[in-house]
């Protein structure tokens, strides 16, 4: 059961922890790649924003996007914004999104985001707690895996770990930090494959943040993850 009223606490907590450390930064390292490959960290913070308002509309029965070209354009022509800017654009849009939420009555509906996907209204602020935390970790300025809040990363490991349950390209597999195990993969066999680390590890080989180089794998080599 989501519990939307926490979630919500836990985006305005993780939002202003972005804010704060994205604003050490200077127009020229804004201007730098971030560790998603292609993106600045403009293009990072243009994203937060974008998908801010995105959620808005998801929240006001529009349609999350335009479409895929549309939200690719708008990280393009944001992305080369002054610090300055994007740091407002950044709160601003939160704040939209906030209002939102608190205008809404209903959080058992289903709502529609990107691609068809569809998800009760509760469920979305712990999706957007994870762009804030995972994108904070993107922009390449300090802040780790390692320093995520436990309970996301316990919570993201099992939300991962269910996107890939059933998927006929990833083998059974038992995924464990050795006090918790989750399981993923095909459901044609029992759990072949099992991988063993540090929580913060299995999430970032997950979330395609790390190569799972550091992790113990026995009964057959790492599953290769399809692309989030």
């Amino acid at each position: 059961m989501n519990d939307h009223v926490r979630d919500l606490a836990s985006v305005r907590d993780a939002t202003e922890r972005l804010l704060t450390a994205a604003a050490k930064l200077n127009n020229d390292s804004v201007a730098e790649p971030s560790r998603l490959p292609g993106w600045t960290r403009g293009h990072v913070l243009a994203h937060l924003a974008r998908n801010a308002d995105a959620l808005v509309n998801v929240f006001a029965g529009r349609p999350m996007y335009a479409s895929a070209e549309a939200r690719d354009g708008d990280i393009e022509r944001d992305a080369p914004r002054p610090l300055d800017v994007h740091l407002t654009d950044v709160r601003e849009s939160a704040a939209r999104l906030l209002r939102s939420w608190a205008a809404t009555a209903d959080w058992s509906r289903t709502v529609e985001l990107r691609n068809g996907v569809t998800d009760s209204a509760s469920g979305v602020p712990f999706r957007r707690w994870a762009e804030v935390e995972l994108h904070h970790v993107d922009l390449g300025i300090g802040y780790e895996l390692e320093d995520l809040p436990a309970e996301f990363v316990e919570r993201e490991i099992a939300f991962l770990a269910d996107r890939f349950a059933g998927h006929p390209e990833v083998p059974a597999t038992t995924i464990t930090d050795g006090t918790r195990a989750w399981s993923t993969g095909s459901a044609a066999t029992a759990p072949e494959v099992t991988v063993t680390g540090p929580a913060p590890a299995l999430l970032g080989w997950l979330c395609g943040r790390r190569d799972g180089s550091g992790l113990d794998v026995s009964g057959g080599v790492l599953p290769a993850l399809p692309p989030l």
